[in-house]
């Protein structure tokens, strides 16, 4: 159990990938973030120092803090969030204890630059179908929550890149997108190092629905069905992507903790 006002490591992987994991706050200093400069998944990094500067930000959020070994500077942290009227609790453990745990880890080197308002942004072309829905889920449960998304014409997505400062996906020739028989989403479970099974699970069905692979998992032809008619649905790309958010949540929740569950009807008539 962890002790008041503390998440543990446990109960904090277990809400990542969901809609109500906390926002993450990496406080650790800059000398012990060099000597593993990894993120939990999901996580933002800010000096502990300075936590005053994002309190509006925080608002109205759960937050986890996590510093190096979950001592001095995650409590003294959430504690002050705390007396700001914001639900913080500290990581029992910190990023030490994460690691040791085995548990996914994002190489901060591989996440693009942020904006003023600290969101990653990226580009794709407009009308999404399923990659395009697909990685705008993984970043924003696993990657960064708040990340921005912009849907432009195919013509117009390296201008926009390059005018905006944002990161082109699922575009020919950019680095976020298909390589060989693998898709964008496994791209990008590849690249942020997140291939656990769940995860792993999902990417084989997201890449059968998206390259017209049934074979490799027939769960596809059931997302290529809903995929096409949430595009069917909504003339705004930002809407269908928030509405696709529910889709795969549920997608995750099922390869996380239903996979191996079936469902028949009518039931087995009980034997007298």
């Amino acid at each position: 159990m962890p002790s008041l006002n503390s998440i543990s490591i446990s109960q904090l992987s277990r809400l990542i990938g969901t809609p109500e994991s906390p926002v993450i706050v990496d406080v650790r200093i800059d000398e012990d973030f060099n000597d593993d400069p990894h993120l939990i998944p999901g996580s933002f990094r800010h000096p502990y120092s300075k936590i005053g500067e994002i309190s509006d930000r925080l608002k109205g959020r759960k937050v986890a803090i996590a510093c190096w070994r979950g001592l001095k500077l995650s409590e003294g942290v959430a504690a002050t969030l705390r007396s700001d009227g914001i639900s913080a609790e500290n990581l029992e453990g910190g990023c030490i204890a994460w690691r040791e745990a085995g548990l996914p880890m994002i190489p901060a080197a591989k996440l693009p630059e942020c904006n003023e308002a600290g969101q990653t942004v990226w580009v794709t072309r407009h009308r999404p179908k399923i990659d395009r829905i697909a990685c705008p889920w993984l970043i924003r449960r696993f990657v960064d929550p708040d990340a921005r998304f912009l849907f432009v014409s195919p013509a117009q997505v390296e201008a926009v890149a390059e005018k905006f400062n944002a990161t082109p996906f699922d575009i020919e020739g950019s680095f976020w997108s298909h390589r060989g028989e693998l898709c964008s989403f496994d791209t990008m479970v590849e690249e942020f190092a997140l291939q656990t099974d769940p995860l792993s699970r999902l990417a084989t069905i997201v890449r059968a629905a998206d390259t017209n692979r049934h074979d490799l998992a027939p769960e596809a032809a059931g997302l290529l069905a809903a995929s096409l008619g949430l595009s069917r649905m909504y003339k705004d790309d930002l809407q269908q992507l928030e509405a696709g958010m529910g889709l795969y949540d549920a997608f995750y929740r099922w390869a996380r903790d239903a996979a191996d569950e079936g469902h028949d009807w009518p039931t087995a008539s009980k034997k007298g």
